[in-house]
């Protein structure tokens, strides 16, 4: 299945899509949350569907998605896990996975606007793999660790490179900024990406290829981080680990390239469909 998200901001309903089209699920009567998820969600959502495809309302091609996944109780992400992004910012890759994190509340819709932050002048750009829990998750061994992913969505890391590095302490502050974290268009179900060790990911950046790179390269791949993780804390259904960008960032280049108000970020993997920010100035509302 292919879970959507729709409508206004922090007022999305349920959808979904099928042969390309998209639906609403309202009369599901769940939104696509940590207890829809621990509760059999996706099962019973199936059956739903199937029960009632032909009376759910079709949706119109241009209805705004939000984060396919309602607000998590934590986004778990993974720095440096392809080798090519560590050298281009001169790291070292790690011999065990780095974890950050970023704020449940710099969720955004796949194709809404990025705030660059108040007196921020390095905000980048990443693509990532996107992994959504879909049971409690602690202790995991790795041998078990797929069934714990409820499936796989398409993110933009988006980090504030002075805050992240320049600004003392830990990664969370260039990465938690408001609109830093969009997510979709949709989570597609394991069963949508039969080869997830093999999907192309891409980034542009008005209309320039800047990152064209495969999960195949992946440092450590993701049954290994989801039982690692939780060597650590415990994962909750509709937590979101994601799990690092390969080389292309701006941070990466000589000199480093950064976004400013009007740019336009385009990204995209394999099975798990395209997104489009546009970059804007921050105004206080």
């Amino acid at each position: 299945m292919k879970l959507i998200r729709h409508g206004r901001p922090e007022q999305e309903h349920p959808g979904i899509i099928l042969n390309d089209r998209k639906y609403d699920v309202s009369a599901f009567g769940e939104d696509y949350n940590e207890a829809f998820f621990a509760s059999n969600g996706l099962a019973r959502l199936a059956e739903f569907v199937q029960a009632n495809e032909s009376q759910l309302p079709e949706l119109s091609d241009d209805v705004r998605l939000g984060s396919p996944v309602a607000r998590p109780s934590k986004i778990v992400c993974v720095g440096l896990n392809y080798a090519d992004h560590a050298r281009e910012t001169g790291a070292t890759p790690p011999p065990e996975p780095v974890l950050f994190f970023k704020s449940t509340t710099a969720l955004v819709g796949p194709n809404d606007a990025i705030i660059i932050p108040k007196n921020s002048v390095k905000t980048d750009w990443e693509v990532e793999l996107a992994v959504v829990i879909g049971r409690r998750a602690s202790y995991v061994d790795e041998a078990e660790a797929h069934e714990y992913i409820a499936g796989y969505a398409l993110h933009n890391d988006v980090s504030e490179r002075e805050f992240q590095l320049e600004r003392s302490g830990t990664w969370d502050k260039g990465k938690g900024c408001d609109t830093f974290a969009p997510i979709g268009p949709w989570l597609a179900t394991p069963d949508e990406i039969p080869d997830v060790d093999n999907l192309r990911l891409w980034l542009s950046v008005n209309g320039q290829m800047m990152q064209d790179g495969t999960t195949a390269n992946l440092i450590f791949r993701i049954p290994f981080l989801v039982s690692y993780i939780s060597q650590f804390m415990t994962l909750l259904p509709g937590d979101i680990i994601s799990t690092g960008t390969p080389a292309g960032v701006g941070l990466g280049f000589n000199p480093p390239v950064y976004l400013k108000p009007g740019d336009v970020v385009e990204l995209g993997i394999d099975g798990l469909g395209a997104s489009r920010q546009q970059l804007r100035a921050y105004a206080k509302d």
